[in-house]
């Protein structure tokens, strides 16, 4: 029997306005939370261990969240015997048994589980309730319900069969288990490094950041809650390098699913590398990195457009999403009044406790961040080719805040407009109106091609950028800021040092979690031997 699952659709997104039940809601989740203990997740079960590592509200690094187990060697052996032990009986459940899990999943969080999980986000990791439930919320809902559509018809293109022979793909699962490596910055992104290969017929070992704990534990309580059956998908905390290295030393280690930074991934693919005489097979390693994302202006554009773009893409979740901007080219003609409007906004912006809801921005997210960001801030200050136009206070009393700082810079190799630096600094070059050629070449010099944004209304002038900046950015936004990629709508990935541009929310990545089969059945073999040549 054929059967289908449902068409997926993108999850609304509440409003919180006042008055409104989500706002009721996710505010007495967040009164109703209370310092925890965390434990591994091995064979679905919660391990606790003695060594625990406190967690703390970035916007108030006094207030302590709780304490989460760490995972040492024994641990972490009994996690990957796990994946091991489940292997067989979950690669044999069909398709649509293993995504009647997900999409249970996805029900569950678009209604009671919706708040617990936007609240964890919004104390851990310091987002906005805005932020918070474009990710935690909707974002995560629609990897779960497209993923499950993308994986129903990925074996549709069967091959051709002539009279007497039938010939089909079937789909398997890798041979070996996945290694999932997660950010801190998206809980959706988390969720999905795991999910997606289990969805596919995988078990997986789950590292998620330590500065994302109480996010990934509720996510475990969800896959626990939707079914998901003991050892599929196993979650250890703990020293990354111990981790990392059973992980990539262990025979059946079949695929990386990992989302960080480039100097981390080069790290691990070299690792991978070594280790390839000990593998019983040739691992997939799907890796999303850093980002160094640009928007672009032509003089035709529109100055207001561009200002609302720049303090979006470059400034909301502090700046720390893999596509935020954070390099603008502006031709000399829109400056003025581009700035003008930018700095009418950020005048209007606060930063604090994200659950003070009227705030647009939160804390970074812990204090090296703070120390890698705000020493950025302080040295382009003390750099004659770099001018303050807006921001550049770093307080970190209470929580690790930095303030949205927009900076001009009169060289497009100076660092500010090369490097990645993952939080709220967005470094401006404005060039003159008849150099745009020149500005293109710049643009297109990056090492990363994560997301980039061009601006115009002049249709020739959008043709050339488009030609000129093919290979610039995998996500490429038209009149809109580089951000807010949605699952089914935009496909993420990029390429060059921003990753293998496998495109999470499509069904491109799935396609890395499977192995195929080829199965040709004769169905009145053949009993003689001689050739008509022979004759």
């Amino acid at each position: 029997m054929t059967t289908r699952p449902p068409v997926p659709r993108n999850e609304p997104v509440l409003s919180y306005g006042p008055g409104t039940p989500e706002r009721g809601e996710l505010l007495s989740a967040l009164a109703a939370h209370q310092p925890e203990e965390l434990p591994l997740w091995i064979g679905g079960e919660p391990v606790h261990t003695g060594d625990r590592q406190p967690f703390y509200a970035p916007h108030d690094h006094r207030r302590k969240l709780g304490e989460a187990s760490l995972a040492s060697a024994a641990e972490i052996a009994r996690a990957l015997e796990a994946t091991t032990e489940a292997r067989a009986s979950w690669a044999a459940r069909s398709q649509a048994e293993r995504s009647r899990v997900f999409l249970r999943a996805a029900e569950l969080l678009s209604g009671p589980f919706r708040q617990r999980l936007n609240a964890a986000t919004l104390l851990n990791q310091s987002k906005t309730i805005q932020q918070a439930e474009i990710d935690a919320a909707c974002e995560l809902c629609d990897f779960f319900r497209f993923n499950v559509s993308f994986a129903d018809g990925l074996m549709e293109s069967q091959p051709y069969s002539p009279p007497g022979v039938w010939n089909r793909l079937e789909a398997r699962p890798l041979d070996g288990f996945v290694y999932a490596i997660t950010p801190f910055n998206f809980t959706s992104i988390a969720a999905n490094l795991p999910a997606a290969p289990a969805l596919m017929g995988n078990t997986v070992l789950w590292k998620p950041s330590p500065s994302a704990m109480l996010s990934a534990h509720r996510v475990m309580e969800l896959f626990t809650l939707a079914g998901l059956p003991p050892g599929v998908i196993n979650l250890v905390n703990g020293d990354a390098a111990a981790i990392t290295q059973q992980a990539l030393t262990h025979r059946d280690f079949a695929g990386l699913h990992y989302t960080g930074s480039t100097t981390v991934f080069r790290s691990l693919w070299g690792q991978i590398a070594a280790e390839l005489p000990r593998y019983r097979s040739y691992p997939r390693l799907v890796g999303e990195t850093g980002g160094k994302d640009f928007i672009l202006a032509h003089p035709s554009a529109d100055p207001q457009a561009l200002a609302a773009a720049i303090v979006l893409g470059g400034f909301e979740y502090q700046g720390q999403k893999c596509s935020a901007a954070s390099r603008v080219y502006l031709p000399r003609s829109l400056w003025t009044a581009t700035r003008e409007r930018a700095l009418e906004i950020l005048r209007e912006v606060t930063l604090g406790d994200p659950a003070d809801l009227r705030h647009f921005m939160g804390a970074v997210i812990h204090e090296g961040a703070f120390e890698r960001i705000s020493g950025a801030i302080s040295r382009g200050l003390s750099d004659p080719r770099v001018t303050l136009v807006a921001g550049g206070g770093c307080h970190r009393e209470v929580g690790w805040f930095i303030e949205p700082t927009l900076l001009l810079v009169d060289d497009p190799s100076h660092a500010l407009m090369t490097e990645e630096l993952f939080g709220p600094v967005v470094s401006v070059l404005v060039y003159d109106d008849d150099r745009f050629e020149q500005v293109l070449r710049w643009v297109d010099q990056s090492d990363y091609a994560l997301t980039g944004a061009v601006f115009a209304r002049d249709a020739s002038a959008l043709a050339q950028m488009d030609r000129a900046l093919r290979f610039a950015a995998g996500n490429y936004y038209v009149n809109d800021k580089p951000t807010g990629a949605v699952v089914g709508q935009q496909p993420f990935g990029g390429g060059r040092l921003s990753g293998t541009n496998d495109k999470a929310g499509s069904p491109h990545n799935l396609t890395r979690w499977m192995s195929l089969r080829t199965v040709k059945e004769t169905f009145v073999p053949r009993t003689g031997w001689r050739y008509p040549h022979q004759d």
